[in-house]
């Protein structure tokens, strides 16, 4: 698939999760509160996940969602969704939540889309190619010194690391993003190994193509498709300061 046809697959499938809860909410009979019986997800998160389905079945890809797990494993194409990153704060009305989608080909990243569901902000890149905020080129943060650099924690370090400062935004993909258009200096997932590939994949590729620096703390692979496996992603935009925060989360091992 060529890489303008890559990016409308990933552009309908964003807009058919946005419509599909821009509907439900209209719909009101039901609370995006409203939990299933699976532990950490919501009512909305599968209403989310069948929408992005249909689009990504009828193209003939792969998938890996969050909320349904891997089909059609041997696909040369497999696109990586979180339907809803951030759906706690969809659920309480708090506009940073988003539909994450990465493309990847033969174990590498070939696109990727990431969209704040609540503000309609697209993050787009393709390999090689570079990244955008709503078609403009994006850069990251030249900051170097953790102690000048405002940084976004996924759950909360048992430490204070000297940062200037910090928010916990509660919505991974964005989170990431941010760190590679430069609102935010660096990235520390605080969180021993509970981040699942659809939760920093639409966002890696982003970073990888504006220069910024990502990996996992343990050294291991961020390119994966198990459904199981689960990372402790550390970014920033400079090379210092992602030093800095690699060595720093190491430090802090497992709580």
């Amino acid at each position: 698939m060529k890489d303008d046809a890559l990016l409308r697959l990933l552009d309908d499938t964003a807009n058919a999760v946005q419509q599909v809860l821009l509907d439900d909410a209209a719909q009101g009979d039901k609370s995006w509160r409203e939990r299933t019986d699976r532990r950490g997800q919501y009512r909305i998160d599968l209403v989310a996940d069948e929408a992005a389905l249909k689009v990504l079945r009828g193209a003939g890809v792969g998938i890996l969602s969050e909320e349904s797990g891997l089909e059609d494993r041997a696909n040369d194409m497999i696109v990586v969704v979180d339907p809803v990153d951030g759906s706690t704060n969809a659920s309480r009305g708090i506009p940073w939540y988003a539909v994450s989608l990465c493309a990847v080909e033969a174990s590498e990243l070939r696109a990727s889309l990431v969209m704040n569901l609540a503000t309609g902000t697209r993050y787009q890149a393709v390999r090689g190619k570079g990244a955008t905020r709503d078609g403009v080129l994006i850069t990251p943060s030249a900051i170097t010194a953790i102690e000048s650099a405002m940084l976004v924690l996924n759950g909360y370090s048992p430490k204070h690391l000297h940062w200037r400062q910090y928010r916990s935004l509660g919505a991974t993909a964005l989170d990431l993003c941010s760190v590679a258009d430069g609102k935010i200096d660096g990235s520390m997932d605080c969180t021993d190994s509970k981040l699942g590939p659809w939760d920093y994949m639409g966002a890696l590729l982003v970073l990888q193509e504006v220069g910024a620096h990502i990996a996992d703390a343990q050294g291991r692979e961020l390119v994966v498709l198990d459904p199981a496996a689960k990372r402790t992603p550390v970014a920033a935009g400079t090379h210092e300061l992602f030093e800095t925060l690699f060595v720093q989360r190491q430090r802090l091992g497992s709580w």
